[in-house]
Formats: C-alpha cells, sequence, structure tokens
C-alpha cells in the first residue's frame, strides 16, 4: 500500500498519477447498480405494463427489485471514488475535458434514440414536441425547467453538479487536504440545506445525495493512502446521513407501500461493499472482461428505460412477462455495447481531441499575467523569477478513466 508524503498531505503540489491497477471491482459494481434499476423498472414500475400487476407477474422477484432504484445511490458512492481518482494530478482542462467526452457522446446518441421512439409511440411517455429533445440535448435541462426525455437523465444533473462542485479543488489541485477540506465543507452544507430553506444551497447541497459523493471520495482516499480515523469520520457521518434521507427517496420511488428497513440495509450494504474496496480487499480481483461489463454500464443506463417500457407496451400481450423482461435485458445489454464500440469510443475520442486543441489555444493566448496600469508602471521593468508555466499541458495526465 502507498503512504502519502507530508507535501501531498499538508497541501503541497498534486502528486503526479501513476499507474495504477485497474479496480475491476468497480467495473463489477457498477453493472450490478445498472441492472438494479433496470430491473426496478421492468418488473416494479407499471409504466409499460398498463393495468397488469407487477407484483402478482413477478411475484419470485418483486421483493427485492421494488428496491433497485438505489442502485442509483451505488453510482454516486462511486463517482466520488473514481472522480477524485481520475482527476488527481489533472489540470482544470484536463478534468474538463476528460468529462465532457465521456459522458456526452453516448447522451446525445441516446437523447437522439430516445426521443424517437417516444415521439412516435407516445403510449407510455408523451413529449410537448422536438423542443423538449433539444434542450435536452444540453444536459442542462433541469436547470431550465425542461421535462427529462427520458427518466433516468435526472441523475445526469446531479452528476454534473458534482462535477461543477470539485472542479472548484481540481482548480487549485487535487491534494489530500483539500479533498478533506471539500468533504467537511460539503458535509455541513448539505446537514444545513434543509432547515436553511434557500432554494438556491438546497441545489447545489444536495442533502439527498452528498453524502454517497463524500463518502465516495473518502474511500479514495484510504484506498490511495491509508485509512484514518479522519477518513473514517467522514464516511460515517456521510452514512448517517444517507441513512437519514433515504426515507424520503423510498417515498418519491415507491407505487405502493414500500418498507424503510430494506432500503436502510441496502444503503449499509452499499457502504460496506465500497469499504472492502478501500481497504483494497478486491484488488485480487483481476478479470478483464468486467472491464467490459463496466464500459456497457453507461449505454445501458441511458437507453433502458422509456425505450424498454415502450416494448413491454407492444408486446406485453403476446410475451411472458419473465421472458419479455429476460429477452428485453439481453437486446438493451446487446445495444449498449454497440453504443460503447461504435459511439462511445469513436466520437469520444473525437471530442477529447477537438477540446484538448480548444483548451491548447485558451493557453496559448491567455498571458501569464495582465498588462499594469500605465500610472504605476515603473521606468525599468524588473526581470521576474522564472516560474512554470499554466496550463493542462505541463500537469502530467491521469490514467485512463476507468
Amino acid at each position: 500500500m502507498r503512504f502519502a508524503n507530508r507535501g501531498e498531505i499538508d497541501g503541497g503540489r498534486p502528486a503526479a498519477p501513476g499507474k495504477t491497477p485497474r479496480l475491476y471491482a468497480l467495473d463489477g459494481l457498477r453493472l450490478v447498480a445498472a441492472l438494479m434499476v433496470v430491473l426496478y423498472h421492468y418488473t416494479y414500475l407499471t409504466g409499460g405494463w398498463g393495468t397488469r400487476d407487477t407484483r402478482r407477474m413477478f411475484s419470485a422477484i418483486e421483493p427485492i427489485t421494488r428496491y433497485g432504484w438505489l442502485g442509483v445511490e451505488v453510482f454516486f458512492l462511486i463517482s466520488g471514488f473514481v472522480i477524485c481518482m481520475s482527476a488527481w494530478g489533472r489540470s482544470l482542462g484536463d478534468f474538463v475535458v476528460s468529462r465532457a467526452s465521456r459522458i456526452y457522446p453516448a447522451y446525445w446518441v441516446a437523447v437522439a434514440v430516445t426521443g424517437t421512439v417516444v415521439m412516435t409511440w407516445p403510449q407510455v411517455r408523451s413529449l410537448a414536441g422536438w423542443e423538449t429533445v433539444v434542450t435536452n440535448f444540453s444536459m442542462l435541462q433541469h436547470g431550465l425547467g425542461v421535462w427529462d426525455v427520458d427518466g433516468v437523465y435526472w441523475t445526469l444533473f446531479v452528476e454534473l453538479k458534482f462535477y461543477v462542485l470539485f472542479a472548484l479543488v481540481v482548480a487549485r489541485g487535487v491534494t489530500y487536504r483539500r479533498c478533506v477540506l471539500f468533504c467537511g465543507i460539503w458535509t455541513v452544507a448539505a446537514a444545513t440545506a434543509p432547515a436553511v430553506n434557500n432554494k438556491l444551497l438546497d441545489m447545489w447541497a444536495m442533502p439527498l445525495y452528498a453524502p454517497y459523493f463524500i463518502a465516495g471520495i473518502a474511500f479514495y482516499l484510504m484506498h490511495r493512502f491509508k485509512p484514518t480515523a479522519l477518513l473514517w469520520g467522514i464516511v460515517v457521518v456521510s452514512y448517517l446521513l444517507a441513512n437519514h434521507h433515504v426515507a424520503k427517496r423510498v417515498h418519491d420511488n415507491a407505487n405502493h407501500v414500500m418498507a424503510l428497513f430494506p432500503a436502510q440495509l441496502g444503503v449499509l450494504a452499499a457502504f460496506a461493499v465500497m469499504s472492502l474496496v478501500a481497504l483494497r480487499k478486491f484488488d485480487r480481483v483481476q478479470w478483464p472482461w468486467l472491464a467490459t461489463a463496466g464500459a456497457l454500464t453507461f449505454p445501458l443506463y441511458l437507453l433502458h428505460q422509456y425505450i424498454g417500457m415502450t416494448v413491454v407496451y407492444g408486446l406485453r400481450e403476446k410475451v411472458a412477462p419473465p421472458l419479455l423482461v429476460t429477452g428485453l435485458i439481453a437486446v438493451m445489454l446487446g445495444a449498449a455495447w454497440l453504443m460503447h464500440r461504435y459511439v462511445e469510443r469513436p466520437l469520444g475520442k473525437w471530442l477529447r481531441t477537438a477540446l484538448l486543441k480548444g483548451m491548447e489555444e485558451v493557453r496559448r493566448n491567455t498571458p501569464e499575467r495582465g498588462p499594469r496600469p500605465a500610472a504605476q508602471e515603473p521606468a525599468q521593468e524588473p526581470v521576474a523569477a522564472p516560474r512554470q508555466a499554466y496550463g493542462y499541458a505541463e500537469v502530467p495526465r491521469a490514467a485512463a478513466d476507468r
């Protein structure tokens, strides 16, 4: 296990990212989280099934899959871990390029495909018009008060806000101390936001979801350096806040009576699994096929809900429910692979290259310092001490995104 040097902990220069082994366990956990959400939508929600009772059709699994929405909480935990890991040693420009090229290509295609499906067959989901689809391409529709083309897109806006907040750390340089301070300040903001009744604070503090991102960051610091009482304290406080808010999440996701305790148990299990990841208990899991499984997660998540429910609506009277759901998941996994292979990889590479060129142009045309006012300019400019040029090109790049 690698330990930190004093400069990293006390806020010195960011550590240069080393060649770290891929955490295949996180790839597997992401796929499990995605399938949890998929099964929740297909076997618990009634959207595609019309008047048919999902509790009777899926009586063997519905008592479990009704809690599949907890996959979102798992995603947020993983996101805190992975974003802190991938941002280490990067400049702000590299961080922005990495995030944009990672999430937008697949998202754009998913919006176009889902929008076309629901506009053509509006039995499950209806849209006001193509203007809604066009606005969704920005991924900022929540801020504009526009409906999502697909029900899962609300989580992407939550992710974007996390990226913006963490960019404040990246702009200064990601260090141990700054990550801990960030976790502490965000925890205070999230814990006080409900009592303050301020919409702007509530929007950015995200009290329901902040504990998962914050715990994920603390788990990564444990993994990169070592577990400490301070980091465990951050995790425990985050768990307590998450456990407090899970009752509202149950209420928001229940079509009928849903017990609170299984959801609380699910949150505890998610924190427990991430603790094992942080303590390197899964480092021996080196199964390359999990990388492919993890790669399917994002496109599967983007495509499955309203497209899948529309298919269910059309075939619900013709195919037995268990067979229909099983076949639909297989088809969606195939569609996710196609999107990853022919959209995410080539379009993501193109977008990354284009954005990097744009960032290079910004750096090239940004002076080191602005001109001084004429009245204060000395007769002879003193020779400045040499310093490192600012820009993403001078900062070592982190390992590839996971």
